[in-house]
């Protein structure tokens, strides 16, 4: 039973027998970590007969005095037995490398909860206590997104849902929602490379407005290489003229209703169900005025151009469906353009036969303050919590020294 540096090819090859993998652990992303200027490398661990058990990409940066080393979303697992004897082996693999902090963020579950934040089974805390075990700093369970990282993830099993099911497997807030965002006449465009400033528009507005930031253009432009056809970045554009004509059409329906109804309760006024019909379709054509006001206006102010008013990236991997990145235009919320986004991603997904979606962050705070979960509860899913976040100290003395040194240079020079 060994631990060693593996190849590519090798952790390609484990990666294939597992069902349950984060797309973090994919080849794609050591490439892009490496186009960033990470040093990445794929390890993994050996039974007895010389098989591959358990591997991990693990990516490296230079820090003062030695290395940083990180786990992220790992590792791959194909027999649980052998876990502790892993991360023992890397633990002292990190301590030959020169590395003064190793963190581990495992994709493992700590506890599982329906879509209302509600704990549907116990917690486990077994990875928690070998962990900490073996000399691995916890930094506890926490809430939000900590260091940037979603410990609370929202997913959705996409097993036995079809094409044609799939808006019926929504909530039912969720289905009202995606009848009203497919009557706007929005169209989806799948991005080329050179097509990525538009996405960047639409992600860097939404981080300016929510004040996170943004990734960089080339960044964005560095995953599209990477992942090829493994990744989607979507922009939902709508035409106004487009709307301007559906909502025409719609309402004339709707007035074509209204005079049925009319006829009927000339012929039978005492009808309460006529009545309350025609007084919902009279309602439904006021909505329709003001909403072609609204329109109207938006012309005058943005022209007929199509605009782009909402933008996702997706990735796709064998053993799941990842929604990465998005944003969206504040202006144009009432058309819920990223509903038809998730739509498209999911129907291409199951298509695929992909089987899993994670969603990935919401802030584990079920007191109505996380707009995201109200986001993605539309879709009726689940939620799993990650343990968090591990440190291993290698070298402590000098790691501990290292700090105080900075923390001296920057008290003197305010870098």
């Amino acid at each position: 039973m060994t631990f060693s540096q593996i190849s590519k090819n090798e952790f390609v090859q484990h990666c294939k027998l597992v069902s349950e993998k984060s797309f973090f652990q994919s080849l794609e992303m050591g490439e892009l970590l490496t186009k960033r200027g990470y040093d990445v490398r794929f390890v993994g661990y050996r039974d007895s007969s010389s098989t591959i058990v358990i591997s991990s990409l693990v990516f490296c940066k230079k820090m003062f005095g030695g290395l940083y080393m990180e786990l992220n979303s790992g590792p791959v697992v194909s027999d649980n037995s052998y876990l502790e004897k892993f991360f023992q082996s890397l633990r002292d693999y990190a301590k030959h490398e020169g590395v003064l902090e190793l963190v581990v963020k495992p994709s493992q579950t700590y506890q599982t909860f329906d879509s209302n934040g509600q704990p549907l089974g116990f917690e486990d805390t077994h990875l928690i206590e070998m962990l900490t075990k073996n000399d691995f700093q916890y930094d506890g369970l926490q809430t939000g997104y900590p260091n940037g990282e979603p410990v609370w993830h929202y997913v959705k099993d996409l097993e036995g849902i079809t094409e044609d099911t799939l808006v019926s497997s929504f909530s039912k807030k969720g289905k009202v929602l995606s009848k009203k965002a497919n009557s706007f006449g929005l169209n989806i465009t799948r991005l080329t490379k050179d097509e990525l400033p538009r996405f960047k528009a639409i992600t860097e507005a939404t981080s300016n407005r929510r004040d996170y930031t943004d990734k960089p253009l080339d960044y964005y432009q560095d995953l599209f290489d990477t992942f090829s056809d493994g990744a989607d970045f979507l922009i939902a554009s709508l035409n106004l003229t487009t709307y301007l004509d559906l909502l025409h059409s719609q309402e004339d329906k709707l007035k074509k209703i209204a005079e049925n109804l009319v006829q009927d309760l000339s012929i039978n006024p005492k009808s309460r169900k006529k009545g309350n019909e025609l007084r919902e379709i009279e309602s439904q054509i006021e909505s329709f005025e003001q909403r072609k006001q609204n329109a109207e206006q938006l012309i005058n102010k943005y022209g007929t151009s199509d605009i782009d008013i909402a933008a996702s990236l997706f990735i796709y991997t064998k053993q799941e469906l990842v929604y990465l990145f998005s944003g969206s235009l504040e202006e144009f919320s009432s058309f819920y353009a990223p509903i038809i986004l998730q739509e498209f991603a999911i129907k291409k997904a199951i298509k695929k036969s992909i089987k899993f979606y994670n969603f990935l962050g919401i802030t584990g705070l079920f007191d109505g303050s996380d707009g995201v979960l109200r986001f993605k509860q539309n879709f009726n899913g689940y939620i799993l919590r990650k343990p968090g976040t591990f440190h291993y100290f290698p070298h402590p003395v000098r790691y501990k020294t290292i700090q105080v040194i900075k923390k001296i240079v920057f008290t003197l020079t305010g870098k």
